[in-house]
């Protein structure tokens, strides 16, 4: 792994568009309307995290404008499918999302109005992700009882007659556009229900490093080219052995090759192509030391218990408000901590216009940053 990048210096540059050639400084934000993010006590997976929830919602203007009679598509984190237990407790307390998260969140959007809701994740299986959930324990059954319920693994075509080709609006880091699934295309409201968690290549993986994982494997990943393709995102990370690969909007000028430029700008081009309307970050319970078990020569991972609930409906200042809490500054410059070997995403969002991560320019309501603080350190 290359750690060799330097911090860049200077004065500020003109644009995002010029800052996406390599710099990254640390600019203030435009002045405008402050961004409301939750910060919710909830200390176990039982009844309270919907009251919890609820609580979230109703503290940023509630859901039921943003979701009434619409189809509503919720991005979860398996991080693949290797559900046994990690640390001698289920997958879904340490890194992976969590069935009652899932479960609380649905009552909640049907009880707002929701007409349909979609649960999509790109898993490294060729199984539905139906049978992906019931092998990771959730009772299906229970979930699809709560309404029209649908769910769709989306690492390639699924049930789409053809990959939708969203724009990135800014023009893009790495990608000028990306081919995705039909799910993210044919919705009207996009969630995504994070883990608090550390990341060794991001720095912290939380809503907006969650849609990393919206590219399809088919497209994206070290198998591109096949539609049975279940291999990870290895071209995204880094082009050295896939030469012949021709990745669907890649630009001709995004020359970085170090997965700590790549990650971070293809981060901030997938929420700009998919805009995430409702930012959701499970602290109830995770880890340190990384985003999962084979993370572990990063740090001494620890179970963590930082019982929160997070909530924003802009993703940049919500995951800000959630780095905060792990104890550290969101708007960190280059090759600082937790960003230790190269950008910090937010930083870039911040640039690319997509919200702030200053928490001066946060509203931040329920609890505050320092009363939630739990460093990760």
């Amino acid at each position: 792994m290359r750690l060799g990048a330097t911090l860049a210096v200077g004065a500020p540059l003109a644009g995002p568009w010029s800052r996406a050639l390599g710099q990254q400084n640390v600019i203030s934000p435009k002045p405008g309307a402050k961004a409301a993010v939750a910060i919710v006590s909830c200390k176990t997976y039982g009844p309270e995290v919907k009251t919890a929830l609820r609580q979230c919602f109703d503290l940023i203007g509630g859901v039921e404008n943003l979701v009434r009679n619409k189809t509503v598509t919720i991005k979860i984190n398996l991080t693949g499918t290797n559900f046994r237990r990690f640390m001698d407790r289920p997958v879904g307390e340490t890194y992976m999302t969590h069935s009652a998260t899932v479960m609380a969140l649905l009552a909640l959007l049907f009880d707002a109005g929701a007409a349909r809701i979609r649960l999509v994740e790109s898993t490294q299986a060729q199984a539905t992700l139906q049978d992906s959930l019931s092998d990771a324990g959730w009772d299906v059954n229970a979930l699809t009882a709560l309404g029209k319920v649908e769910c769709e693994n989306t690492r390639n075509l699924g049930d789409g007659k053809s990959y939708a080709t969203l724009p990135v609006p800014f023009g893009g880091y790495m990608f000028s556009s990306l081919q995705l699934n039909h799910s993210y295309h044919d919705t009207d409201v996009m969630i995504s229900l994070a883990k608090l968690k550390r990341h060794v290549t991001a720095g912290i993986t939380l809503s907006m490093k969650n849609l990393f994982g919206i590219t399809p494997n088919s497209l994206y990943g070290a198998e591109a080219g096949s539609e049975k393709a279940i291999e990870g995102r290895e071209p995204l990370h880094s082009p050295d052995g896939f030469a012949k690969l021709k990745l669907p909007g890649l630009k001709a000028d995004a020359t970085w090759r170090d997965p700590f430029s790549r990650v971070p700008r293809i981060v901030v081009d997938a929420c700009a192509a998919r805009p995430i309307d409702l930012a959701i970050i499970d602290g109830i319970t995770a880890m340190t030391g990384g985003e999962g078990p084979w993370a572990a020569q990063a740090a001494q991972i620890k179970f963590t218990t930082p019982g929160l609930l997070i909530a924003g409906r802009n993703a940049v200042s919500t995951d800000a408000v959630g780095a905060a809490i792990m104890g550290y500054d969101p708007r960190a410059a280059r090759l600082q901590h937790p960003f230790d070997y190269g950008d910090n995403f937010l930083l870039l969002a911040e640039q690319a216009g997509l919200g702030s991560a200053d928490l001066a320019q946060i509203d931040v309501r329920g609890l505050s940053v320092q009363k939630a603080r739990y460093p990760y350190d």
